[in-house]
């Protein structure tokens, strides 16, 4: 199956896949693939990971029975546009998700950046990490656990799993949905030459827009009336009286 629409562009066949079981982290095997000159385009998924992290060093329950997986692409678009990427990344999730829930089950939408939700609850993590390599490349790995049967034990924000939404889904058959729906964003992404679509394709499956949130930073929380992302991906809070901030990293928590 051919995704490509220009220079730049993925196409399914350009990607390869690694499965192992249980390891460290998914990510620090990519990266270390990197390292010894990887050329990217590269998945590997794993049975369960030892040492998962998500986003400030945040610990990641992975036990067996959810999907563990990081691509690694090298040199994926100047460093300029690769803000915009997480948002892809969420979109690619959503629709993976989608395409394995039952009909009439709870609501499936994105939380600012890049948190996928089932009826409000958190169902997966995504981390993005990158290396300037000593050739001079720039190694970035997508991370993604999705909870399919299994819960963390922990965290910042209600959680659910594939499972107790009524999918029957398995980690392989969600891997292979994922694979699909990452290369297709990905090909519409167009390292960042894309935004604008992706950023189309977000806004229809965000969650909170028009509600009122708060947002914590590393040195200060605020809050305000969610209004929706900017041309750069960025958060754009209504503070009131005029005041309008806009937010490129920070915790979203409604109400």
């Amino acid at each position: 199956m051919s995704i490509e629409a220009g220079s730049g562009r993925s196409s399914l066949p350009d990607f390869r896949h690694t499965e192992l079981g249980e390891v460290g982290s998914t990510n620090t095997e990519a990266l270390a693939l990197a390292r010894k000159g990887d050329p990217g385009h590269h998945w590997i998924t794993a049975v369960r990971q030892t040492a998962g992290r998500g986003r400030r060093g945040r610990s990641w329950m992975s036990e067996p029975g959810n999907l563990y997986s990081s691509l690694l692409l090298i040199d994926p678009a100047p460093i300029e546009k690769l803000g915009s990427l997480p948002l892809a990344v969420a979109v690619a999730v959503y629709d993976a998700i989608r395409a394995v829930m039952p009909p009439g089950g709870n609501p499936v939408t994105i939380k600012w950046p890049n948190d996928v939700m089932i009826g409000g609850k958190k169902t997966c993590g995504i981390l993005l990490e990158g290396e300037r390599l000593p050739d001079g490349r720039q190694a970035l790995v997508i991370g993604c656990g999705i909870n399919i049967a299994v819960l963390p034990d922990h965290g910042l924000y209600p959680v659910t799993s594939l499972r107790a939404e009524g999918s029957s889904v398995s980690p392989d058959e969600l891997f292979a949905h994922y694979y699909q729906t990452m290369a297709q964003m990905l090909a519409l992404w167009n390292r960042g030459e894309g935004i604008a679509e992706v950023i189309e394709r977000w806004r229809s499956g965000a969650a909170g827009i028009g509600q009122k949130i708060t947002v914590n930073l590393p040195d200060r929380s605020l809050v305000g009336i969610f209004t929706g992302i900017d041309e750069d991906g960025r958060l754009v809070l209504d503070l009131g009286s005029g005041m309008i901030e806009r937010i490129a990293a920070g915790d979203v928590f409604f109400g």
